[in-house]
């Protein structure tokens, strides 16, 4: 009986951890498709379906699943996805940017202000903590790529604005108009990025205490199972201490 249970517990473990992925590829799809509907469906001259591309591949997606997404763009049954941001602030004053794609805004605003009010947080309206950001395009890069000094000297040949390194990789920092230049001349030098979108960095940081840090990490998480969700963005920072205190 012992066995029978450790079996299901894995089965189980398996089963989440397969629908966890089936949902990440499908956010990844509609964003491919979104893109390509925007621009070409050629990723060579559409930059936005190029970072979509590159985000799939990131995660294993299929090629075949990438092209159907594709080619879904231009076929006839193609379901139709407005962009969407919604904004709120989190426990400990945190403020949150959410990006979404939907085919119903109202039941994507109601879904979200429900995640906002269960989780301690307040949904508010459009720009009521976007000055808090600054949008900007961001390329990342693995460390591997180079050193902090040949990322730096590659991003400001490229015409970048910021480049920030750590044990994490390198985000390199552009205008949001410049990003296809951009990431197009760090290609050159280091290769293709792990990724390259436009995103929403902040200007204005919250410090959060550990009594609030777990609180702001299950809101956040929980923005980002949403279905029609591909991007939170939030302005806090946590200290070392508290970082090891959730880790613990």
């Amino acid at each position: 009986m012992a066995g029978h249970s450790h079996f299901a517990n894995i089965m189980h473990k398996k089963g989440a951890r397969d629908a966890k992925r089936a949902k990440l590829f499908t956010k990844l799809a509609r964003e491919i498709t979104v893109a390509a509907k925007m621009g070409q469906p050629d990723p060579d001259y559409n930059a936005r379906l190029k970072a979509a591309i590159a985000a799939a591949k990131a995660e294993s997606m299929p090629k075949d699943n990438i092209e159907r997404a594709i080619k879904k763009a231009t076929g006839a049954d193609q379901e139709n996805y407005d962009e969407a941001r919604y904004e709120g602030i989190g426990p400990g004053k945190v403020a949150l940017i959410v990006e979404a794609l939907t085919n119903n805004r109202n039941r994507t605003a109601s879904e979200l202000r429900t995640l906002f009010d269960k989780f301690g947080g307040v949904m508010g309206e459009t720009n009521s903590v976007a000055f808090n950001f600054q949008r900007v395009g961001q390329i990342r890069y693995k460390g591997e790529a180079g050193s902090e000094d040949d990322v730096m000297e590659a991003a400001i040949e490229a015409g970048a604005d910021d480049v920030v390194s750590s044990s994490d990789g390198h985000d390199i920092y552009c205008a949001p108009d410049s990003l296809h230049a951009v990431s197009k001349a760090l290609e050159a030098k280091l290769g293709e990025p792990e990724s390259a979108r436009l995103d929403w960095r902040p200007t204005i940081t919250v410090d959060v205490a550990s009594e609030q840090a777990r609180e702001v990490l299950d809101l956040i998480s929980a923005l980002e199972d949403n279905d029609d969700v591909q991007r939170v963005a939030a302005n806090y920072e946590m200290s070392d201490e508290v970082m090891t205190q959730l880790a613990s």
